[in-house]
């Protein structure tokens, strides 16, 4: 089908690189990164960007596009990412988008894209951290103070959507039909068929996890940190990246190594839980999970099965 994507997500370290990966090569298709630290140059370790050797031959889209520090919006990535997957669907092939929140991907998927500036991230975390804590009809009344008709047609528990909707309003001033109108664009540009991978049982991903980060720091997370602060360069939005702040304090000699390591790995298991929460609330996810042991080979045996029912080949 003209403009399909196929869409693998997940908590971090739940083998999404791996099954893209394997996938891309059984398709031989290439890969788009849709993680908002993966796009930052030098930043390497500390966002578990695959290296030449984990992407296999595979060409990868989207890492090492803007230098640490530099300010990378939402409306800038769906520009680059678009081009990306325009370019592999005119070449005869179907791209795969892999990341680990709904922002980019999302964003690519509807090519939703407002001014250029860091907002629209901001402004979509307010209201994601408002349904958490306050529930789904908090989130609709305020759509409903700024643009009534758009909060009438909407549920409160299609949250995407709502969200969406106040995130126009909030950075353009116009309502989601407005927008719409102005823009002559459709809401959703891209027919996704989304997979997402998880381990059956949550112990399992907590247990991934902890290696990871174990793994990070046998192979240089903390020189790679030191590196980026002593240039500078951990600034702004990637200074917000799990793997650096954490370590930050025993640069400074206030915490003990092994006490930013197990810093790190809690913050890593609560990003993962919240992911987890953020996803779930996407129905149009088919989850694939698996128990410890089995892993790529079955997930990728799934995957392919729920792509052929779709179509892909």
């Amino acid at each position: 089908m003209e403009n399909r994507l196929i869409c693998i997500c997940g908590p971090t370290a739940s083998g999404k690189t791996a099954l893209s990966v394997a996938l891309a090569q059984q398709l031989h298709t290439e890969i788009i990164s849709a993680d908002s630290m993966q796009l930052y140059r030098e930043m390497d370790i500390g966002t578990a960007k695959p290296d030449m050797k984990e992407r296999q031959g595979v060409p990868h889209h989207l890492f090492d596009v803007c230098e640490p520090g530099e300010a990378f919006s939402v409306a800038r990535y769906v520009e680059l990412a678009d081009a990306a997957a325009q370019d592999i669907l005119s070449r005869g092939m179907t791209p795969i988008v892999v990341g680990g929140t709904g922002l980019y991907m999302d964003a690519l998927i509807e090519c939703s894209v407002f001014s250029g500036d860091e907002t629209d991230l901001t402004v979509r975390e307010k209201y994601q951290r408002m349904a958490a804590e306050q529930g789904n009809q908090a989130v609709h009344d305020c759509l409903a103070k700024v643009d009534p008709a758009g909060a009438e047609r909407l549920h409160p528990n299609n949250l995407k959507r709502v969200i969406r909707a106040l995130e126009v309003y909030e950075q353009t001033g116009m309502t989601i039909d407005e927008f719409n109108r102005r823009n002559k664009r459709p809401e959703t540009k891209y027919d996704a068929l989304k997979i997402g991978v998880c381990p059956s049982d949550r112990e399992i991903l907590y247990d991934r996890i902890n290696r990871r980060v174990d793994l990070m720091m046998e192979n240089g997370l903390l020189e790679e940190t030191k590196r980026l602060v002593e240039r500078g360069l951990l600034t702004g939005t990637a200074a917000q990246a799990i793997g650096y702040k954490e370590l930050l304090g025993y640069l400074s000699g206030e915490q003990t190594l092994e006490e930013c390591t197990e810093l790190l790995k809690r913050r890593s298991r609560n990003y993962a839980k919240r992911q987890l929460t953020w996803l779930k609330r996407d129905d149009s996810i088919h989850w694939i999970y698996y128990n410890s042991g089995e892993e790529l080979p079955f997930v990728l045996q799934e995957t392919t099965k729920y792509l052929q029912n779709h179509g892909v080949q």
